[in-house]
């Protein structure tokens, strides 16, 4: 893949820093949840609905602008793919074509496989059953002039809450296992190349289950294996390419970045973060900006990764299976993403003008090593990052 390069200067260190308030209980619903969530710090030009539900405790430990409504981007596909389980019965045979298509559209995001049902199971009718069935309060159907755009139901954090305890407590257990086990497959990259590990995949341990959104973006192309050595392939589809201007208070412009799941043993923790960027941001600065919302939440069962954040530039820019450029490549990062380093190590000596490095950095999130060159840091060596 190209390199783009930015000037002589190295950039500086970035390193997110983040101030995550000590709790001593955990917060029921109501004045201590709302004060708790008034320390969350947001980025410049982020808006957010957030809510995390613990199951354990039957509470909220976060409600930020909880019920408000963002268009759902893929988080949608939950609901499609309900709805066509839901007259089935626990044990109906799900036809081989049709499994194929829940699969790649639950673990992979895939548009076409949501667009199948979608047309097939009568558009909006699905968001109106659904509605009905779980109860939902925030939740609306694409607006009228746009019915085919899945992606533009309305949807808030608490109605993403209501889904998961109804797909967790309340749905046939095949129907449970079925469509949890496929959220705990979630591939690295949805099949319209974009990078979806981020959020809680990008912050949190295993064990998690996570369905994705993503809006109004240019992908600079996820891909792993041996197809992360092809040049990326921008792609924009109907559910993602933004609309002119609001439609009944859910904003239709600005790009949209969700990251909805369960974290902890036992799919302990529900979270469902909706966030707005403003226009024009690069996915890989929505991707940082959204992991560090994430990072301060209060999420019960949760195990975080030791290691520091860093950002890093460069498009394109390779995470492989040594600390050399002769081995494999496993994937490649977004743009600008910010990364947990978990140690770093010399390896093979890497010269990309006018740069020289042969320390490496470990990132235990994509199971892989960089060059510290596209680190950003002022040395060779990253700070506070130990030796491996």
């Amino acid at each position: 893949m190209q390199i783009r390069f930015i000037g002589v200067l190295r950039p500086a260190v970035v390193l997110t820093v983040l101030a995550l308030a000590a709790l001593c209980t955990t917060p029921a619903v109501g004045a201590a949840s709302s004060a708790r969530s008034a320390a969350i710090g947001l980025p410049a030009g982020v808006s957010a609905g957030i809510a995390v539900f613990d199951r354990q405790t039957g509470t909220f430990t976060e409600r930020l602008n909880a019920r408000a409504r963002f268009r759902s981007a893929s988080v949608v596909k939950l609901l499609i793919a309900l709805d066509y389980l839901w007259d089935r019965g626990p044990s109906y045979p799900i036809p081989d074509a049709d499994r194929a298509l829940l699969d790649v559209m639950l673990r992979s995001s895939d548009d076409g496989a949501a667009g199948t049902f979608w047309d097939r199971d009568g558009g909006g009718a699905i968001v109106e059953r659904m509605v009905a069935r779980l109860k939902l309060a925030d939740t609306a159907p694409p607006p009228a002039d746009r019915p085919g755009y899945w992606g533009y139901t309305a949807l808030s954090a608490e109605d993403t809450v209501r889904i998961y305890r109804y797909l967790l407590d309340e749905a046939p257990a095949p129907v449970r296992d079925y469509v949890m086990g496929n959220l705990r497959a979630s591939t690295r990259c949805g099949t319209d190349g974009y990078d979806q590990s981020f959020g809680i995949a990008a912050v949190f341990d295993r064990p998690w289950a996570v369905k994705q959104g993503w809006s109004g973006f240019d992908s600079n192309g996820c891909a792993t294996g041996p197809a992360a050595t092809r040049p990326p392939a921008p792609a924009r589809t109907p559910a993602q390419t933004p609309a002119p201007a609001p439609a009944d208070g859910v904003d239709l412009r600005r790009p949209a970045l969700h990251t909805t799941g369960t974290v902890g043993a036992a799919d302990r923790t529900i979270v469902a973060v909706f966030t707005l960027h403003a226009e024009g941001t690069p996915y890989g600065k929505a991707y940082s900006d959204l992991g560090a919302v994430v990072r301060q939440l209060n999420v019960p069962g949760a195990t975080r990764t030791p290691g520091s954040w860093f950002g890093t530039w460069g498009s394109g820019v390779r995470v492989r299976a040594r600390a050399g450029t002769d081995s494999a490549v496993l994937t490649t990062l977004p743009a600008g993403v910010d990364v947990l380093a978990g140690c770093q190590k010399r390896g093979q000596v890497v010269t990309v003008p006018p740069y020289t490095n042969d320390w490496w950095a470990y990132l235990p999130k994509y199971g892989g090593w960089i060059t510290n060159i596209y680190v950003s840091s002022s040395g060779d060596k990253l700070p506070d990052v130990p030796d491996c």
